[in-house]
């Protein structure tokens, strides 16, 4: 077992669960586009900002993947974490401007508008948080999409752009799509 503190409060958890899980079995609410309870943990999306004090130094660490450890002082609603999903959700913004789960989640923040410009052609409702391809490859072990090219180029797709052979349309990638993007076109 380890002790550490959250939010004031000192807990107890099992070695191995992460801040988000302590978080969530106290019902304290983390925002998060990119965790899902049945997959491994990719830590893409940066909303689950925690300030994490440990030895003395505090510092700015996702809740997702950083597991609780002995001693240390877990905030999740300081100054720093407050700004640094602010940032967060005015990239989102940038990125996937119509996307209403973002415009929601940054209304909530209070942000209402981006100092990040975007190309019309680098825009996109995917906010690349990596569910559907790790739901593809973990749940349905096809991997039939994935991660393609670098930077504001990177997208989500299958290999060569066609169909994959490997796809089954069991439908777990729009099932986890956080944004609603992935659509299933249903056969005659």
């Amino acid at each position: 077992m380890v002790t550490f503190t959250l939010n004031g409060k000192e807990l107890e958890v099992k070695e191995g669960t992460t801040l988000l899980e302590a978080a969530r079995e106290q019902g304290i609410e983390i925002p998060t586009l990119c965790y899902h309870e049945e997959m491994s943990t990719y830590g893409a999306c940066r909303l689950c900002l925690v300030e994490v004090v440990r030895r003395g130094w505090p510092s700015i660490q996702p809740a997702c993947l950083y597991p609780a450890r002995e001693g240390i002082e877990v905030n999740t609603d300081t100054e720093r974490v407050r700004k640094s999903r602010k940032v967060m959700l005015e990239l989102y913004l940038a990125r996937s401007p119509d996307s209403q789960v973002i415009v929601d989640l940054a209304k909530e923040y209070g942000v209402r508008d981006t100092r990040f410009k975007l190309k019309e052609s680098e825009r996109s409702e995917c906010i690349l948080c990596g569910l559907c391809v790790r739901a593809c490859a973990e749940i349905s072990k096809r991997h039939a999409i994935s991660f393609a090219h670098r930077g504001s180029k990177r997208m989500i797709q299958t290999p060569f752009e066609e169909l994959a052979d490997t796809c089954v349309g069991c439908q777990a990638c729009a099932f986890v799509c956080p944004t609603g993007v992935i659509k299933i076109d249903e056969a005659d």
